[in-house]
């Protein structure tokens, strides 16, 4: 497996990794997702889990975000393992990180206003007024400065996507969680949420953890790519997509050189 570090990245240094996931096995039943998966997230990087479909990816980022826990292994946050913390010490480490799920996952009977407010609401002591500004403010930096009154049902896919980012970012956490966030969304869309990404990170300092099998989006934003390998059921590379495209296992470099899509393509965020 290839490790070697991007010229982007973060110093390796224990003291720049966010997350450390070690000897990670994850199973459905008796069925084997994936197994033996070691690797640390750095702070300040964009970490892009990639693979088949059916590899695993989905089940992996539930995994660091607490929703199932692990048949063996650990998710560690700083010195805290994610999966046998309790009561106030699970709670704030699950406020240091924001989630985007595929769908969105907005609640259609509340504004897009009152959803990223939801968060506040529930963790926090602020005022109606303070969670309305931090809401606006969390919607401006995603493009959505007009839409805080509208239900969700009235914005496109992509725009519900960078609702759902701003909802995730409420807490202001310094890691975001991203599943498939081009997933059904035309190719310009999908370029306006990766230059977002990348935006998050240079303006705020945000790690972010993006699961996509999207070419385009691996090449323009990620610092490292994980691959998860479907029948290997384990991680079989690790480095910037560049030097994977490059130098990788030969079912990476095959993954990695598919055709990409086409930028010019027609659509709207």
């Amino acid at each position: 497996m290839t490790a070697s570090d991007s010229p982007a990245a973060p110093s390796a240094a224990r003291d720049a990794d966010l997350v450390q996931v070690e000897h990670l096995t994850m199973c459905f039943g008796q069925h084997l997702v994936q197994r033996d998966l070691d690797f640390t997230i750095r702070r300040n990087e964009v970490f892009v889990i990639m693979g088949g479909s059916g590899c695993g990816k989905s089940t992996l980022l539930r995994h660091l975000i607490g929703l199932q826990k692990p048949a063996a292994g650990l998710v560690r946050y700083g010195e805290q393992d994610l999966n046998t913390s309790e009561g106030e010490v699970l709670a704030g480490l699950r406020r240091q990180f924001g989630v985007m799920f595929q769908a969105g996952a907005l609640w259609s009977s509340m504004s897009v206003g009152d959803n990223v407010m939801l968060p506040l609401e529930l963790f926090t002591r602020k005022t109606a007024a303070e969670r309305e500004q931090v809401a606006r403010d969390k919607l401006a930096q995603v493009g959505l400065a007009e839409s805080f009154d509208e239900a969700p049902s009235a914005l496109s896919g992509g725009m519900r996507k960078r609702a759902a980012i701003a909802r995730a970012m409420a807490l202001e956490p310094p890691l975001l969680y991203l599943d498939e966030p081009s997933a059904g969304l035309d190719p310009l869309t999908s370029a306006h949420i990766d230059e977002l990404i990348l935006d998050l990170r240079r303006r705020l300092g945000t790690t972010v953890v993006m699961v996509t099998h999207e070419l385009d989006s691996i090449f323009a934003v990620a610092d490292r790519a994980l691959f998860l390998d479907a029948d290997e059921k384990t991680m079989t590379a690790l480095d910037s997509p560049q030097a994977l495209a490059a130098h990788g296992p030969d079912k990476v470099r095959a993954f990695l050189r598919r055709r990409p899509r086409d930028l010019a393509a027609p659509g709207a965020a």
